[in-house]
């Protein structure tokens, strides 16, 4: 396989108040995703399920996400998942708890042959 990326994007998601780990990676994946219009598919006349998707998340526990619904953002193409410690918590000065704040990054890439 001659795996070739093509694509990168970078969002971010919070969870506020309910300290959540995985809607706050959910968040960062849909910001990147839908932050623009992802159309390589379609630019080199591929079918969406042969997107092959690395998702990378970054939040400052990473055990408490569950990977699962974070696959479960992607409509197609195959997507692998990465959890690790990345992010951030923010204390809340007026509550208990903290804001969590995950990262995303998306790279896209095709199977191709390369160019003779």
């Amino acid at each position: 396989m001659a795996k070739t990326r093509v694509l990168v994007e970078f969002g971010m998601g919070t969870s506020l108040r309910r300290q959540d780990y995985t809607e706050a990676a959910v968040r960062a994946l849909k910001d990147a995703l839908w932050h623009n219009s992802i159309n390589m598919a379609e630019l080199f006349d591929f079918p969406k399920s042969a997107m092959i998707i690395d998702a990378k998340i970054g939040v400052a526990e990473p055990d408490k996400v569950d990977v699962q619904t974070l696959l479960d953002v992607f409509p197609y193409g195959q997507a692998n998942v990465s959890v690790e410690e990345g992010g951030l918590n923010i204390a809340a000065p007026h509550r208990d708890g903290h804001t969590v704040i995950a990262n995303a990054a998306i790279i896209v890439s095709f199977d191709m042959e390369p160019a003779a």
